[in-house]
């Protein structure tokens, strides 16, 4: 079918262009969400009526996202989940617990706005794309851990190991128990040897 795209919409076209799509695709999606209209003469004709109105309100919504942007860009957020030893989590997080922590921080986003291929199932940073416009988007860091500490110390750049995260022990610390054990047997054999 083709149709008159009423917005710019990624990787289809801009706004005026004329796109053939699948029929499935433009009656369930774009007709009924108002993004595009039937390519024939009369809807032609509608559209140059309308032109001007639809470039002044993309250009109002573009205007309004990169305001969004800007305040999210850079933002981290920090997401604790339950994990196994080897930071495989019990669960994931997907495009709706981003989209719901980021509505709690008083951004309007959509969960279709959150750009994620699939739900993210370990722990660590990872970057997220929030695309809030066709032609606006942003990246922001996902923390994922097992507690705000284990986060604190991933946002460092620590390396952390299974037994630090469920733990709490420090590898400082670990050492040094290894070095006392290493010289009280070394005080040991000398003495019987004596």
């Amino acid at each position: 079918m083709e149709v008159i795209l009423l917005e710019r919409i990624t990787r289809l076209g801009g706004l005026g262009d004329t796109v053939r799509v699948r029929d499935g695709y433009a009656r369930n999606y774009l007709l009924p969400t108002g993004r595009a209209l039937r390519a024939n003469e009369a809807n032609r004709a509608k559209f140059e009526a309308q032109k001007a109105q639809l470039v002044a309100r993309n250009e109002e919504r573009r205007t309004e996202a990169q305001g969004v942007a800007d305040q999210l860009n850079g933002l981290r957020l920090v997401i604790v989940r339950s994990a196994g030893e080897t930071g495989q989590l019990y669960g994931s997080v997907s495009a709706r617990d981003i989209a719901d922590i980021l509505r709690e921080q008083g951004f309007q986003v959509n969960r279709n706005a959150v750009e994620l291929n699939l739900p993210i199932k370990a722990i660590g940073i990872h970057k997220v794309k929030i695309a809030l416009h066709s032609e606006v988007d942003v990246s922001i860091e996902v923390n994922i851990a097992r507690s705000q500490d284990e986060a604190e110390r991933q946002a460092r750049g620590e390396k952390l190991t299974s037994a630090d995260a469920i733990y709490g022990i420090d590898e400082e610390e670990e050492v040094a128990d290894d070095q006392d054990v290493f010289e009280e047997g070394v005080g040991e054999e000398e003495a019987e040897q004596a």
